[in-house]
């Protein structure tokens, strides 16, 4: 009894080293990235500055709201699979103020979820949200913003969600379900029987990742990148004329400070 929980410790553990060297990782990315497009091309202004980590904060609750509103796709995978739209805000957010806000945002409103709804997945399912929604906004965003026109914003979201569909369902497979399975306790054929009750093609970890994971991660990845590309120029307006009022505001205070 007291070996099988201390192995229940160990693997809880473990996880959570995981998931924050896997958050580590992603944030480091980010911010190497726009770090070295802001110096190229001779951009002084701060990663982070006031306003956008209000937008951050704005476009994290959005997402917390769409993510609260996930449902399964019984036809397609079983019920412990879910499906949400909260990467629509992380995205805008990372085309408009780049890859370390999108990032942000996928982290506030995982952290968010997790206080007020909890965990129904040990974990997992968070943790798979957090890094498969990265996967498709910080290749898109990266991209996005080495040339920011509407062509490059529609490649960066394909590239994105090619990706995402590779690498989420390549994750699930060599390190979120067998997660899974070990902290529920939960053999590994039984998950498998539960895909092949929908699809009678899944027999193997294999095959349940091409028949149930990958399609759930196409209709998100496709689904997050149209509507963000139908919504984001209609909003960018908006979104710019605040950073030009803030990059205005910023220069006044700055000369008032010289003159003083």
């Amino acid at each position: 009894m007291s070996n099988g929980l201390w192995q229940s410790v160990k693997d809880n553990v473990i996880f959570v080293l995981v998931c924050l060297i896997v958050a580590a990782g992603v944030f480091l990315t980010a911010y190497a990235a726009e770090k070295y497009v802001r110096r190229r091309d001779g951009i002084a202004e701060r990663i982070l500055n006031t306003r956008k980590v209000a937008m951050i904060g704005l476009f994290s609750a959005i997402a917390l709201l769409l993510f609260l509103f996930e449902f399964p796709i019984p036809f397609l995978a079983p019920s412990f699979y879910e499906l949400d739209f909260s990467e629509i805000p992380a995205l805008i957010g990372a085309f408009a103020f780049g890859p370390v806000a999108g990032v942000m945002i996928e982290f506030c409103k995982v952290v968010l979820k997790l206080v007020i709804k909890g965990t129904s997945t040990g974990f997992v399912g968070d943790l798979a949200n957090f890094v498969i929604g990265c996967s498709l906004i910080l290749p898109a965003s990266i991209i996005y913003m080495f040339k920011k026109t509407k062509k490059t914003a529609v490649l960066s979201c394909a590239a994105g969600s090619v990706i995402m569909t590779v690498f989420g369902s390549a994750f699930n497979g060599i390190y979120l379900l067998p997660a899974f399975a070990a902290l529920f306790g939960m053999p590994m054929d039984a998950i498998l029987s539960m895909g092949a009750e929908i699809n009678g093609n899944i027999n193997s970890v294999t095959t349940f990742v091409c028949f149930a994971v990958a399609p759930m991660n196409i209709i998100k990845s496709v689904s997050v990148s149209l509507i963000t590309l139908l919504i984001y120029k209609p909003l960018s307006p908006i979104i710019k004329s605040g950073q030009v009022s803030a990059k205005r505001h910023d220069a006044g205070s700055r000369a008032a400070g010289v003159e003083h």
